[in-house]
């Protein structure tokens, strides 16, 4: 591993250093091989779906459409268009003649990206890497492998015909290769993981490397007294029911008791699609299909048809059960008064808050960040959807023309502190 390792950080000082034009051509490169491949990819998938033993959630997670697939040559089409993030000056600052600091974004470095099921995500996390000048070590599910192999070929292969090393996306197998990688931080510089509530919560307690992620998707869709029927319905439909099983689906309904009266076209909408709703005393009151929720339900990511709804009193009740139960991922109020909107999206302190819009929109390539290697719930680094500028950090860059410290302590010189940038 050491040795493979090394050909690792070699290859990210040699991404980080070459032209954007180079990059760019990288990510041309792999679209193309996407499009050329595809009847490859496709059967490789094919591979991986064939094991009956999967799970209904798992085998959603692992499907890699038509639909998919087209959508990740968009994303890299998309993000080898972009404007270069290296060196980008985020602050200027004159601190005196002929004396200029910059502030620049930089690359991370090495990222472990630890995932299941989700094939896909090797097209969008070897991409934003590319993109950014980082390396990337991926460590996939066996669920995938089939699908992991070929797609990290494509991504290798790219970066070859760029003329890039190709070490810069390496992909790693079996469980020995992660707990080796999680101790080596003199190496990797940052753990991203991607899948299970426990799978991400064992990395974050078995690193001392910067952990980013999330364990938890719960989000919350709020219906306030003034949320037009005809939009909750919607919201509530595409929120439950478009993909159930990723991290941005919605997993509770909030009701406000005025909205108790039209509640029924919303339940109504999502049993037609073969929706599960546990709910509490009074919602059941008035829906009586739906099943009792328990408190551990409230607590729990379902990733499946599956919904908790739960009736409140006022949107302060909705704001103190979504600090109580939710997980800081994605939460949504579907109302018309602007008053109460602008309220819970300052109050609720989730990654991403929404006014009259799906929590499914809680997506990186949704939110024009050409992909997403992950959604951070953390307040350290990046937050929501993390992109091409959550794999940057930041420089100093300091241009002078001979000045030393002791003119400035003594007297004879003087800070301007002129800021030109930022």
């Amino acid at each position: 591993m050491s040795d493979v390792l090394s050909l690792v950080r070699g290859a990210q000082r040699r991404l980080a250093t070459c032209s954007s034009d180079t990059r760019s051509a990288a990510l041309r490169a792999l679209a193309s091989l996407i499009a050329s491949r595809d009847a490859l990819i496709d059967a490789s998938n094919q591979c991986d779906l064939a094991d009956v033993t999967l799970a209904p959630q798992l085998r959603q997670r692992l499907r890699l459409s038509s639909a998919k697939r087209q959508e990740l040559i968009a994303s890299v089409t998309q993000l080898a268009s972009w404007a270069d993030p290296l060196g980008e000056i985020v602050t200027q600052t004159v601190l005196d003649d002929g004396l200029t600091l910059d502030k620049v974004k930089s690359p991370i470095g090495v990222v472990l990206v630890i995932f299941e099921s989700r094939p896909d995500a090797v097209i969008q996390i070897a991409s934003l890497a590319i993109r950014s000048g980082n390396a990337v070590v991926l460590k996939g599910g066996a669920e995938a492998a089939e699908s992991n192999r070929v797609l990290v070929a494509c991504v290798r292969d790219a970066l070859a015909e760029a003329g890039l090393d190709p070490e810069a996306v390496t992909l790693v197998e079996g469980r020995a290769a992660v707990r080796e990688l999680l101790n080596r931080d003199d190496v990797i510089d940052l753990v991203i993981p991607r899948g299970s509530n426990s799978m991400v919560r064992s990395i974050q307690e078995s690193t001392r490397i910067p952990v980013l992620g999330h364990a938890e998707g719960i989000c919350h869709l709020y219906l306030d007294a003034l949320a037009d029927t005809t939009m909750a319905v919607r919201l509530a439909v595409d929120g439950k029911c478009d993909y159930p099983a990723a991290c941005n689906a919605t997993e509770t309904i909030l009701v406000h008791a005025s909205f108790l009266d039209r509640i029924s076209l919303v339940c109504d909408a999502l049993f037609s699609r073969n929706v599960e709703i546990r709910g509490d005393e009074r919602l059941r009151s008035v829906v009586a299909r739906a099943k009792p929720a328990s408190d551990a339900d409230f607590h729990t990511e379902h990733g499946a048809l599956i919904v908790n709804l739960k009736v409140v009193d006022g949107i302060k009740e909705a704001i103190a059960h979504i600090q109580t139960y939710g997980s800081a991922h994605t939460d949504a109020i579907c109302t018309s008064d602007v008053e109460a909107a602008e309220r819970f999206l300052n109050e609720v302190d989730s990654a991403s808050v929404f006014h009259n819009a799906s929590t499914r929109f809680a997506d990186g390539y949704r939110y024009g960040l050409g992909a997403e290697v992950g959604v951070s719930t953390s307040r350290i680094h990046a937050r929501g959807p993390v992109g091409v500028d959550g794999l940057m950090t930041t420089r100093w860059l300091l241009r002078g023309s001979g000045q030393v410290v002791s003119e400035y302590s003594s007297g004879e010189r003087h800070y301007k502190h002129e800021r030109l940038k930022g």
